[in-house]
Order: C-alpha cells, then structure tokens, then sequence
C-alpha cells in the first residue's frame, strides 16, 4: 500500500532555537562579567568586531557562530511577539 502523506519538516525552527539559546548563553556570560548585555551585543551587531563580546564560558566563540543578520532577525522576532505583533 502507497502512502501519499507528506511529511514536513522544517530546519529553520531548530535554527531559530539555536541562535535563541546562543543569545541567552552570550547574555548570561556578559552579566556573569558586570557588562551590560544591550550595549554590548548592540556594540558587536552594528561593527562587527567580536571584542565587544566577553571570551568568558566561550560567549564570543559562540556568538561567531551566528551571522549578524540572524541575531537581529531573532530580536525583532521577539520583540514583535512580546507586543503582540
């Protein structure tokens, strides 16, 4: 017997989920260091240059993981769920 049931799957959520738990572990190592999240990821977002994220518990290594561009797609994912978008 044929089964002709599609089967869908997506990638990008396990993405999203990815950089989301990057984001979280990047943030708690900058607190963990006295920085201010914000300004920090702002700072690395806007140039570019990983300095602007601590080397503590390997946040800048895993923040390099993530393309620019995807880390603020997930912000704005965010904050447009947070206000009901």
């Amino acid at each position: 017997m044929e089964d002709n049931n599609t089967v869908q799957f997506s990638l990008g959520t396990d993405r999203e989920k990815a950089i989301q738990d990057v984001i979280r572990e990047v943030n708690a190592a900058l607190l963990e260091k006295g920085y201010n999240p914000i300004n920090q990821l702002l700072g690395y977002i806007m140039s570019g240059d990983p300095t602007y994220i601590t080397s503590h518990n390997n946040a800048r290594a895993l923040i390099r993981r993530v393309e620019r561009d995807e880390l603020i797609e997930e912000c704005i994912k965010a904050y447009l769920k947070s206000i009901g978008v």
